[in-house]
Parts: C-alpha cells; sequence; structure tokens
C-alpha cells in the first residue's frame, strides 16, 4: 500500500535527454516538485583523427541515448515508480556539433564533426577574405555571430567539399543536415519511416544559417529549407518502453541551463562549467549587440506564440576539458577528484599561467591562432601547482567574460549563478569567487541542464503539466561562497593571466597546406620568409651540383 501510495503522490512525471559533448543522460523529474527521481549516464568517445580534428560516432551518440532511456526506466521500476506516468520528453544537447546522414539508409554519411574541431580554418579564411574590409562580424547583424569555426555551417561546407558521400547524397537530394537535436529526434520518431526532421530556435542561432530577428532560415544564407521548428509540430517515440511519448521540448544546452536556473528576467545570468564554459545573460525580447567580444543568441522560445527571449553569451572552449587532458594526455590525475586533491595541497599556482587554448580562443578575442601555453614554470613548479593553474585558467576565462559582458550592458553583476558538472569542485568555486570579487550561486541540484529542458517539454501546449508562472516555480536551495582574498591580489593575478593570454596569441602563422595524399605538408609550419630563401638556396645549390643554368632548373 505504502508502494502503491507513493506512485500516485508523484503526480505527472517528465524526462529529459540529456546529450553533452563528453556523455549522455536520460532523466525523470517531479513536474510539481522539480525533485530528480532517477537518471542514467553513459559516457561518449570523442577521436582525434588528426592534429585539430574533434570527432564523435553519431551510432554511438544515438545508442547511448537508447542506453539511458532504458537503464533510467529499470531504476524507476526497481523504485516502485510507473513509468507510465511520463508525459512528456525533452531534448538538450551539445550545439554546433554537426551531422549529414542519409535520408533514405538512416545512416550517417561521416562522424559528428564536434563544436570544438578546428579543420574549417581555411574555409573560415577564405569567407573573412570575401568580405568587405575582411571582417569576420559581417553576419553579425543577422546571426549575432561572427565567422568562425565554431558554429554549424562552415563545418557543413567542409563536409560537402571534402566528403564524397555527403556530396553525392546532396546532390541526389538524400542528404539530411542537422544539430545533434535533429538527428536524435528525427532517429526517435521513426527515423527513415517517417522520422521528424526539425530542430528549435536556440540550435538553429547557433548554425550562421539562422536569422535571430526573422527567426527563419535566411535565404542569403543558405538554401536549406527543409527543417521546421519543434514548436511547430510534437511526434512521440516509435518504440521501446517510452513508446507515444511526445518530444515536445528541444533547447540547446545553454538555454535549457538557463532555463533550468530559471533566469527569466532581463539581466539573470548563469555559467555553466562543462567541456567549455558558457555565461549567458538574459537581454530580454530585443537582441543586444556586443561591442566587446559576445555573441547574440536566441535563449529559448517557449512556445508558438510566445515571443523570443534573447541573450548575450560568453563561450569559452575549454573548461572541464583541460581535466580530460591533464588525466588522458599528461596522465598527472587520475581523475577529477584528484584534482582538486592537488591543488588544495599547494593552494596556489607559485606564479604557473596555464592558458588552455587548445581550439584557439573564443570569446571575448575570437582567435583562432591562440594555443595553450604555461608559462611561468620554475625548478619548484610540480604538478600540483599545474593543477592549482588549470583551475585558475577556467576562472580566469570566465572573469573575461563577465567583464565583457558588463561593459556590454552597463550593469555588473552582482552574483554568478553556476552549474554543471565542474561545480561539484568546491575549490574551483571558491577561485571563481575569489577571482570574479562577487558570491558564486551553487544549486543544490546540479542538473539545471536537463531541468530545463523538462520544464520546456513539460510546459508545452498540449502537455501542460509544469508551470512556469515564477509563483508557481519551485524554490531551489542553492550554496554560496563568498570571495576571501583582497581585490588587489584578485587584480595582480588576472593581470599576469591576461599577460599569458598575449603570449598564446598569433601561435599558429599559416595555414596547413594539405599534399596530394589529403596529408599536411611539413613546408606548412616553415615562415614564408624562410621557405622562400630556403627554396632559393636550394636551387642555387643546385646549380652548382648539376652545373646547369638556374633558369633551365626553374623551367623544368
Amino acid at each position: 500500500m505504502a508502494a502503491s501510495s507513493h506512485r500516485i503522490t508523484l503526480g505527472p512525471l517528465v524526462a529529459a535527454i540529456d546529450q553533452g559533448t563528453s556523455s549522455t543522460r536520460f532523466l525523470v523529474f517531479n513536474s510539481r516538485t522539480a525533485e530528480l527521481l532517477s537518471h542514467h549516464q553513459v559516457e561518449i568517445k570523442q577521436s582525434f583523427p588528426k592534429e585539430g580534428w574533434v570527432e564523435e560516432d553519431p551510432k554511438e551518440i544515438l545508442q547511448s541515448v537508447y542506453e539511458c532511456m532504458e537503464r533510467t526506466c529499470e531504476k524507476l521500476t526497481q523504485l516502485n515508480i510507473d513509468i507510465s506516468n511520463i508525459k512528456a520528453i525533452g531534448v538538450t544537447n551539445q550545439r554546433e556539433t554537426t551531422l549529414v546522414w542519409d535520408k533514405e539508409t538512416g545512416e550517417p554519411l561521416y562522424n559528428a564533426i564536434v563544436w570544438l574541431d578546428l579543420r574549417t580554418q581555411s574555409t573560415v579564411e577564405r569567407l573573412i577574405n570575401k568580405t568587405p574590409g575582411r571582417n569576420k562580424n559581417h553576419l553579425r547583424h543577422k546571426t549575432g555571430l561572427p565567422i568562425s569555426t565554431y558554429f554549424s555551417a562552415v563545418k557543413l561546407r567542409w563536409l560537402m567539399d571534402n566528403v564524397s558521400e555527403v556530396h553525392e547524397a546532396v546532390v541526389s537530394h538524400r542528404a539530411m543536415f542537422g544539430t545533434v537535436d535533429s538527428w536524435l529526434i528525427w532517429c526517435l520518431t521513426g527515423g527513415k519511416s517517417g522520422g521528424v526532421h526539425c530542430t528549435d530556435v536556440t540550435n538553429a542561432s547557433r548554425t550562421m544559417l539562422f536569422n535571430i530577428h526573422t527567426m527563419d532560415w535566411d535565404p542569403e544564407l543558405c538554401k536549406y529549407d527543409s527543417w521546421g521548428f519543434l514548436f511547430l509540430v510534437f511526434q512521440g517515440f516509435k518504440s521501446g518502453a517510452l513508446s507515444g511519448i511526445p518530444i515536445s521540448g528541444c533547447l540547446g544546452d545553454q538555454s535549457a541551463a538557463l532555463v533550468g536556473q530559471m533566469c527569466f528576467q532581463d539581466g539573470q545570468a548563469k555559467n555553466t562549467y562543462g567541456t567549455g564554459c558558457f555565461l549567458l545573460r538574459n537581454t530580454g525580447s530585443k537582441p543586444v549587440m556586443s561591442d566587446h567580444g559576445l555573441l547574440t543568441t536566441v535563449a529559448y522560445k517557449l512556445g508558438r506564440d510566445k515571443p523570443a527571449c534573447y541573450a548575450l553569451e560568453g563561450s569559452v572552449a575549454i573548461a572541464g576539458a583541460v581535466v580530460r587532458w591533464l588525466q588522458d594526455n599528461l596522465g598527472i590525475i587520475g581523475s577529477s577528484e584528484e584534482l582538486e586533491k592537488l591543488a588544495a595541497s599547494v593552494g596556489t599556482s607559485y606564479g604557473c599561467y596555464f592558458v588552455p587554448a587548445f581550439s584557439g580562443l573564443y570569446a571575448p578575442y575570437w582567435e583562432p591562432s591562440a594555443r595553450g601555453i604555461i608559462c611561468g614554470l620554475t625548478q619548484f613548479t610540480n604538478k600540483s601547482h599545474l593543477a592549482f593553474a588549470a583551475l585558475e585558467a577556467v576562472c580566469f576565462q570566465t572573469r573575461e567574460i563577465l567583464d565583457a559582458m558588463n561593459q556590454d550592458s552597463g550593469i555588473p553583476l552582482t552574483q554568478l549563478q553556476v552549474d554543471g558538472g565542474m561545480t561539484s569542485n568546491r575549490l574551483l568555486m571558491q577561485l571563481q569567487a575569489d577571482i570574479l570579487c562577487i558570491p558564486v550561486v551553487k544549486p543544490s541540484m546540479p542538473e539545471t541542464t536537463a531541468l530545463g529542458a523538462a520544464m520546456a517539454a513539460g510546459a508545452a501546449e498540449g502537455v501542460s503539466v509544469w508551470s512556469l508562472n515564477p509563483e508557481d516555480l519551485s524554490e531551489v536551495t542553492s550554496e554560496k561562497f563568498e570571495p576571501q582574498i583582497n581585490p588587489e591580489e584578485s587584480e595582480f593575478r588576472y593581470a599576469r593571466w591576461k599577460k599569458a593570454v598575449e603570449k598564446s596569441k598569433n601561435w599558429e602563422t599559416t595555414q596547413p597546406v594539405p599534399n596530394g595524399n589529403g596529408e599536411t605538408s611539413i613546408f606548412c609550419s616553415v615562415p614564408l620568409g624562410f621557405y622562400i630563401i630556403g627554396s632559393m638556396l636550394m636551387l642555387i645549390g643546385a646549380k652548382y651540383i648539376t652545373g646547369q643554368h638556374l633558369l633551365h632548373i626553374c623551367t623544368v
């Protein structure tokens, strides 16, 4: 009787698929209390075929979703919770990651190119060179974005130009393009047997093909008009224990976190610490163009008749990814928990500064030529100091974003709401408060990204089991980290960090030139002047060795 009574008191449930860069999760929430009832998580493998390339297997991504749903349903059954009470499912996903698949076979035509990937740098430079004044912000008035390797359109261009299967599928009208949300929704709603090809405005606004003012694909930016928007059509799962449950909400992960943090008012902001680091500030119903290197993006649009809400965003490429790098590439830690212990054991970087510009610098610089550096090393420096410097790097990058955001808005933030996997690191949270010189507020339930997707799905027209009225939203308990160092020390450390950032810029000064086998020539790393002088010396040497006239050598 107790178990049966428990099931009755739960009320409607809402689930969320949270497909991130490093893992996939399926989570189920009580729509009345926002309580997380159960979840399951599966890690996603990344591959690095060449320097600067980052890929993931679309089939592995899809299979991880199925596995997480199945295991979560098993856990709910063990808890005596009736899964038939799940009324809707939301999707939230890593943005900008780009896929192309065959609509007839349902097969991916290439791996997913992850948002961090740098292979499109030559494409980006070519596009920028075609703009008046070689201006990377030439499209910002429509897209809110600079022309950058970060966004989906240039990844699609690379796939069309370099993958024969993609090119052939485009020519024969079999190619379907999408971000991860589109791939998952298409597969889950039937795939080649009638799956829905759609996206939502938050993901669309990150493609560089979408006009954030008209809220539609821009004919001058693209010719792809086969997508719909999720709030126009819902369709349920086609198979499995959750068959028939509608997918009624979709938000890019950072927009979902903004909703999950309940930042519905103009001026509210949150920072998510995941693979990267993303600070969004709600700017209300009008897009605000940044003068300080931030992106203007669609925060959310929760219904076909509801107005769009916009945000200023600062994107940092490497945050949690630096932990994986220290673990997998250098082997100096065995886990993220070990990183915190190492850093805490010294309590200082001892003058060591780490700029993890593995994929160039994102906001506020948008400098793809930058590369990671570690500077300020002495014989005294050890792995504990490096661990501390790695955590500080995440905090310094956030400080740069916050400074830009305060300049754009004219109203400084008085506290920062935070979420994401790295917020479990208490030392990191304290460092962040110290470096920002404002309190950092962490919710007790850290799964705000999935919560935001669930809220959107539960509040959707036709589902309506979750109220987004401020007076109906559940109270969120949180922990506050207050600054513990004086501002002068914070400013000194930040100034040293800025100096290190300048050293990291313009590291890659020439573009790799592929040879006939598609590989990079060794000469691409040689400065142009040295290459020319070296070539002349080789020709002169050849003249004396062979006794032939230099002109003859040059014309052979």
